[in-house]
Formats: C-alpha cells, structure tokens, sequence
C-alpha cells in the first residue's frame, strides 16, 4: 500500500490495523541527541486513548506504547525509531456482519474497489485507530520544536453549532473539560448537545483550530513545498478532515484587499505585521507570525440509527450498526491535529537549513 509515509526529511510511516495485534510508526530523520522516553510519547496518547469520558466510544484500551529502536540512554541515537502499542482489547465479532456490505460514510466500498478485498474489523486501515502512530511521532516533534521554542496548540473550537467565545479563551480549559474546548461555557452547552446526540442515537460534527507560535520566517518553499500547502495535506490525511482554511481561509474570498492585506511595521528592529489575516503564510513560506489553521470534522460515520446501503450482492438493504462508537470525533482529533502540524512544521525546519550557502557555510565553516 502506497501512501503510509509522510514527510521528506523528518518522515514517519504508520502501520498496522484496528483490530490486528498492535499499530504503530516509524520515524525517520530524527536529530540524535534529543532526550526522549516513553513517557513522553505516551502523555500524547493518553490524550486521544478511548473510554475516558461519555463522548468517546467504551472500547478500553490502555494505548501503552513501547518504544522499540531508535533510542540509547534517554536519548535518540539520529537512526530511526520504532513504536508499537498493542491492540488489547479487540471485538473483531462485533463487525462480522459487515463484511457483507458497505457502511454509509465509511471507507468499505472505496477499498473493495481499490484492493478486491478489505479488512472489515472496525476498518482496518481506514480506522481511526490508525492515528496512534500519527500521535506517537507527534510527539517526538512537539519536543523537537519546544526545544526551539516553539510551541504548537490545537484545541476544539466548535462542537455543531456551539462555538467558542474568542474572547473568553482560555487554554488552561483545555485540560478541565472532556471536549477540549478553552471555554468553559461552551464546553458545557456542547455536551448537552452531545447527550442529546447520544439519546438521538445520532452524531455531529465540528471545527478544531490549531495556532503555531514561534516560528522563524520563511520556512517552506514557494511551490510546490509550501508551508501551508503542506500542512493543509497532512491535516487533510486525518480521515475524518473535510475542510482545512488556513488564516482566514474562505473569509479571505469575502474582502477586499484592502482589508485583507496585512500592513508591515517595524517592531523594535524587527519586521513584523499589524494583523494576521494571511495566518503566517505569504507566497507558501511562513512571516514569522503565527500560524492560524482550522479543520473542519465531519460526523462520526457509525451511528445507531437504521441507515439504508446496498450489500455485496448488488441488493438495497437496511442496517443498524453494531460496535463502540464516538457520538463526536473533534475531540479526540485534538491531539492528531496537534501532531500532523507539528511533524511538517518540524520537517520544515530541517529542509529549511540548507536553503542558504551562508549558513551552510556558517555551519561547517
């Protein structure tokens, strides 16, 4: 299977399926010497592990990683690191009937067509489960990127029509609500929507909004290897991604230049801007301001409700879909969002330190 990999320099590979024995990655292109241990890696998945509030899908599973290669006294050795975490606690019978059809929303017929077969236990590698190894490697970035200072933050910006108040965010939040969500407030209305989706029997989707501060300029390349467009492919790899803006994104089709152009000014010796429309990207290389991007989550698939389908035998059929599942993705995709940013920004920066003779130069000379 093609399309497993990402990135050039700092390039991870996931493997594995939902209900296999394990899933995990492989990290290529990490600079030796960064301090790293399995509990660092694992305070990210936790973060997006199953079974720890109402919203999220009863399969228990403790997501515990291992660490297999890669690392040597509490740090990484520069060759490439190896991560598994176990599939402890698979109900493969609990999706023995759909073998036999395709589930609406979900990647069943697409991958029959593609492949002849597909593994139907809780969709194999189109599965969400999937996004553990995507974790995993983000967290060797963000620790890469704190070690520059810079810092990369997602959190749940609406659940339905519940949208945070951009003037009462308050990232420390994040932490006390089971949503994600910096707004207390919202954080409360949604999971009344939620509980309300639960009896419904039905689910709903939302926006997760992720700022990348302390970036230097000019990260990226100006075609085909833009920042943003590169960044818009790894948010847009998360399964349930439908939308990615980037700055104002759409808004942006709303203005006229003369709103959405943002001014230059000097700020004590330093080139900065007064507004941040462009979401810290001109010409597909970052401004030095901060990165603001937004995807848009679409509605777990896998409701309870009767649905209409048609089965492998060409007939239309009726079905009602069994298993653990999420009344709402966003979530949980927090976390994947978080990491997909901060896995091209970090292999951005590495890209970025041969674009000058000077600092080649600078560096070997």
């Amino acid at each position: 299977m093609f399309g497993s990999s990402i990135g050039n320099i700092f390039k991870i590979t996931t493997w594995g399926e939902s209900h296999g024995k394990a899933v995990g990655v492989v990290v290529d292109g990490c600079p030796a010497g960064l301090p790293l241990t399995e509990e660092d890696i694992q305070i990210f998945l936790n973060r997006r592990k199953p079974g720890q509030s109402p919203f999220t899908t009863p399969r228990s599973e403790a997501d515990q990683v291992e660490i297999l290669s890669g690392i040597f006294e509490g740090k990484t050795t520069g060759t490439p690191i190896s991560m598994t975490v176990w599939n402890k606690t698979a109900r493969s019978s609990d999706y023995s009937e759909i073998a036999g059809y395709y589930r609406p929303g979900h990647a069943d017929y697409t991958f029959d067509e593609k492949y002849g077969f597909r593994d139907y236990r809780g969709g194999g590698r189109s599965s969400g489960r999937e996004t553990i190894g995507r974790v995993a490697a983000g967290a060797i970035a963000s620790k890469f990127l704190e070690s520059l200072g810079i810092k990369v933050q997602a959190y749940t910006r609406s659940i339905g029509p519940v949208i945070i108040d951009e003037h009462h965010k308050d990232f420390q939040e994040i932490y006390n609500n089971p949503l994600n969500m910096p707004d207390a407030k919202a954080a409360a209305q949604a999971e009344e929507l939620l509980r309300q989706m639960m009896m419904d029997k039905n689910s709903i989707g939302g926006t997760i909004d992720c700022e990348i501060t302390g970036l230097p300029a000019g990260l990226g390349d100006p075609v085909f290897e833009k920042l943003d467009a590169n960044l818009a492919k790894a948010i847009m790899s998360v399964g349930a991604v439908k939308g990615v803006e980037i700055g104002d994104g759409f808004g942006a089709a709303l203005a006229y230049g003369s709103e959405n152009n943002d001014s230059f000014f000097m700020d004590n010796g330093h080139i900065s801007k007064r507004t941040n429309h462009a979401g810290g990207t001109l010409g597909g290389m970052s401004d030095g301001s901060p990165i603001h991007l937004r995807a848009a989550i679409k509605p777990t698939p896998s409701i309870f409700q009767t649905q209409q389908t048609v089965n492998k035998a060409g007939e239309d059929i009726q079905i009602q879909i069994k298993g653990r599942h999420d009344p709402v993705i966003v979530p949980r995709a927090v976390v994947v969002i978080e990491s997909m940013a901060a896995i091209t920004v970090m292999d951005a920066l590495l890209a970025n330190m041969t674009a000058r003779l000077d600092r080649i130069q600078q560096f070997y000379l």
